[in-house]
């Protein structure tokens, strides 16, 4: 097993697993990616359990699906990776576990299009070739597509006639598969990925290279959030920034009639089998806001984020984003109003990214705060 004290170095550019974790402000950050991004009522019990001995308790909701759990020292990483192995959580091959980097539409059903091409390849994990740390793969076969604004470099989507289509990111249209051929068919793209210099790029969309295959299959009109939550298996629970604790993940399982708690990008969790939800509505103006955890959590903010984006939410039409720093971790696709922490003040810029060049610059929380309205 990997030495996790080497791991608490601040290394960038990159995304934490559950066997390399990454150093935040408030300890070492451990990513756990659920099979088909669903934890059973035990499973999401004792990871909270887990989370609070080998944590500080809190857990992160990511915008593709996945949990990290928070606090982690160099001392409780390994007995925390002994733990999930045991819950099914994590793969005990490090390499595995790398390529396991997967996002569902969560409304999926056992025996579905995306649940098959999921398990198919779940068995050839093998076979797919080690990627950039940040390349991840979505399956999204419903009816339509619901996750084009979650990240992702290769897609698996329906097409406008309802045939099933490999897209790869920045390609307005995709090439036709099948529940058969998925895999394979994943597999030699992103070999040629590789083999094309796709290791330098980093991400598909940075890849500006003629495909292997001529793309010819247009995806079908993307399904909104309501018409998925229509269709979902139970109630949505709303997570204000997608960070919940040990105690609220244990009182989600042990709702009245849930069976399983679904994963979402879209900071909440769909409540499988449950009747009734007490987190935030879907419609909540605060969960159209984008925000990291800011100073003193990680190490590279220098401002703190949540308190001023909660006080903005109500007052800000559209998306909103507030980063401690110009990597924009919480959010990589442009933001209405984007709020970039830079030396203790923020910088101000509309329908932009974080970092991006701004309209404003030098501004306290108090400023914006006035800007937007607030009395």
């Amino acid at each position: 097993m990997p030495d996790a004290q080497s791991a608490e170095a601040a290394i960038r550019g990159w995304c934490p697993t559950a066997w390399r974790p990454m150093a935040a402000g408030d300890g070492l950050l451990v990513r756990v990616r659920p099979p088909l991004g669903r934890l059973s009522v035990a499973q999401a019990t004792e990871l909270g359990e887990a989370s609070r001995r080998h944590g500080n308790g809190l857990i992160d909701l990511t915008n593709r699906a996945a949990l990290q759990i928070r606090g982690v020292t160099g001392q409780s990483h390994r007995p925390l990776l002994e733990q999930l192995g045991a819950l099914g959580l994590t793969d005990p091959d490090p390499a595995r576990e790398a390529r396991r980097n997967f996002v569902l539409a969560p409304d999926w059903c056992a025996g579905d299009d995306t649940e098959s091409i999921a398990q198919e390849l779940l068995a050839r994990i093998d076979d797919l070739p080690e990627l950039p740390a940040k390349v991840g793969i979505a399956i999204d076969t419903g009816p339509a597509p619901v996750l084009t604004q979650v990240p992702a470099d290769f897609r698996f989507e329906r097409g406008e006639s309802g045939d099933l289509l490999l897209r790869a990111e920045s390609h307005a249209r995709g090439t036709p598969t099948s529940i058969e051929t998925a895999a394979r068919d994943l597999i030699a793209l992103t070999r040629w990925f590789l083999e094309t210099g796709g290791a330098t790029s980093g991400r598909m969309a940075r890849h500006n290279l003629p495909l292997p295959q001529t793309p010819t299959i247009a995806p079908a009109s993307p399904r909104s959030f309501q018409q998925l939550l229509a269709q979902a298996s139970g109630p949505f629970h709303g997570l204000p920034f997608g960070q919940l604790d040990a105690d609220s993940l244990a009182a989600m399982a042990g709702r009245h009639g849930v069976t399983a708690l679904r994963l979402t990008p879209w900071r909440g969790l769909i409540l499988e089998g449950g009747t009734t939800s007490p987190g935030h509505a879907a419609t909540d103006p605060l969960l159209r806001v984008d925000a990291c955890p800011g100073a003193p959590a990680c190490p590279q903010a220098s401002v703190t984020t949540r308190d001023l984006a909660t006080r903005l939410a109500p007052l800000v039409d559209g998306s909103l984003h507030v980063s401690g720093c110009a990597k924009g971790c919480a959010r990589p696709t442009p933001a209405d109003i984007v709020l970039t922490g830079r030396q203790g003040r923020f910088d101000l810029a509309r329908k932009a990214g974080a970092g991006s060049p701004p309209d404003q610059t030098g501004l306290t929380s108090h400023q914006i705060l006035a800007l937007f309205g607030s009395p």
